[in-house]
């Protein structure tokens, strides 16, 4: 029954505006010069209003972005020149280390192969001694032997002559007779 009350109302208020001559307050055009001056000036103040507070608080906020953005950008570009810089110190104490351990390595290759051929040179220097004492050790021995076999051969020819003949050779037969082998 409410909704019946509502229609009911609604149907009493359009009856009496009609009897007055009253319709839709903007389409009466007896109202149309207030409704007209009364625009025009709601729209000045919005327009004054936003000329005069809202535009320059949006155009600072829009000043402060723009400020705020060019310093990360300007900030963005020392950072990146910082980098580079630091990413070319490195490679250059990259390539001096590498450097440095070349050199290292080099100079201890030359130190170790330097050493390794004064051990040669004293183990050859050594050999050679030995070498050079044997060989004297050997002409020794040999002229030794040599000095002797006249002695073993005088001996042998004595002894193998006496088996033979049954008699021992004089002395400086012996001496002749070797003499004129050897010579």
């Amino acid at each position: 029954m409410a909704g019946d009350t509502t229609t009911e109302s609604h149907a009493a208020i359009a009856d009496t505006a009609a009897e007055h001559g009253v319709g839709f307050p903007p389409f009466d055009a007896t109202t149309f010069a207030s409704q007209l001056l009364w625009l025009a000036i709601t729209f000045g103040v919005f327009y004054w209003i936003m000329k005069n507070v809202a535009m320059p608080r949006i155009a600072g906020i829009l000043e402060d972005r723009k400020d705020r953005i060019a310093g990360d950008l300007s900030e963005a570009n020392r950072l990146k020149d910082e980098t580079d810089a630091a990413i070319a110190a490195y490679e250059q104490a990259l390539a001096e280390a590498r450097n440095k351990a070349h050199s290292i390595a080099h100079d201890t290759r030359a130190k170790l192969k330097a050493e390794q051929e004064a051990r040669r040179e004293k183990a050859e220097a050594e050999l050679n001694e030995k070498l050079q004492a044997a060989e004297t050790q050997i002409t020794g021995i040999k002229t030794e032997a040599l000095s002797q076999i006249g002695d073993i051969a005088g001996d042998t020819t004595s002894a193998l002559v006496e088996q033979l003949i049954g008699k021992a050779p004089t002395k400086t037969d012996l001496t002749k007779a070797l003499k004129s082998a050897m010579d």
